[in-house]
């Protein structure tokens, strides 16, 4: 049986422990075994790189050098790594080498909560299997991100709310590599209610499965 590490905490705003809960249960029905840890030690262990996946759900904070070390030995020797918004775009902003391994990092989200489309860009992909383009209300996430990522979906800004920025095609979903690790990400997914809407849910659960290591 495969074995994923949900690791959450961080800022309480984005509902670690729910959305840790909520995809506890997703890994699970795919038939996953999944262990949840509350701590960064946890990306610190010797047992990382037996995992199959690991999630991060860790908004902002910090990450120690042995710890951040350690997680990328394991996912450049095959562990996947999978995450969605700020959980994982947005944790341990000082670890560049944590921001190389995801292929992107969060800096802004001009209007804070706004109505915004997500494209999808690659229907041909089996993560985007069935899913057209849709409409999403939440953080329409900013980022600096990765030119060898591969993209599965963008948005376009409207410069409403950040003029400068008007007509900017942003990376929304991608997938890349890490050494022999896969690595998925999606900005969706604010708060746990979130996982409500079907296109966010499936993206996600589908880039995780992908991730994690047969």
């Amino acid at each position: 049986m495969r074995e994923a590490l949900i690791v959450w905490g961080g800022w309480d705003g984005h509902e670690p422990q729910q959305c840790a809960g909520i995809i506890a249960g997703m890994l699970q029905e795919e038939g996953f075994r999944v262990r949840l840890e509350t701590s960064t030690r946890a990306f610190a262990s010797p047992q990382l790189s037996t995992m199959s996946l690991v999630v991060p759900i860790f908004t902002m904070s910090k990450i120690e050098k042995d710890e951040v070390a350690n997680l990328s030995l394991a996912v450049r020797e095959g562990t996947g790594l999978a995450g969605f918004h700020g959980g994982m775009g947005d944790a341990f902003r000082e670890a560049v080498e944590y921001q190389f391994m995801c292929g992107g990092q969060w800096v802004a989200h001009p209007g804070n909560i706004i109505d915004y489309r997500v494209n999808i860009t690659r229907p041909d992909d089996p993560v985007m299997e069935g899913i057209r383009d849709f409409d999403y209300r939440s953080e329409q996430y900013y980022m600096h991100v990765d030119p060898s990522n591969e993209v599965l979906a963008t948005t376009a800004f409207s410069g409403e709310h950040a003029p400068w920025i008007e007509g900017v095609v942003m990376p929304v979903v991608w997938k890349r590599r890490h050494g022999q690790g896969r690595v998925f990400y999606s900005s969706l997914g604010h708060a746990a209610k979130e996982f409500e809407v079907p296109e966010m849910r499936t993206i996600l659960r589908r880039g995780m499965v992908w991730a994690a290591r047969a």
